[in-house]
């Protein structure tokens, strides 16, 4: 008797697509005490501003790759 293996399974093209297109993880915010408070330029405050807007940059990006739902389909609700 040949009993069916997890991969032998049809896959799922939304599964496949968030496991090749990963979402782009957003930067760590510093402490107040990362920062020296002696005027240096940059600031860790400011890379982490800039971090912050390529992050933004890409997570739009990233949701616009997503599939979208097909009309009509329904999420599941409680």
């Amino acid at each position: 008797m040949s009993r069916a293996l997890p991969l032998d399974k049809p896959r799922d093209p939304q599964q496949d697509h968030a496991l090749d297109d990963p979402p782009p993880v957003p930067p760590v915010r510093p402490g107040l005490d990362d920062c020296c408070h002696s005027g240096c330029n940059p600031c860790v405050f400011d890379l982490y501003d800039d971090a912050l807007e390529r992050y933004q940059t890409a997570l739009a990006q990233w949701q616009a790759r997503q599939p979208r739902p097909a009309a009509g389909a329904r999420g599941h609700r409680r």
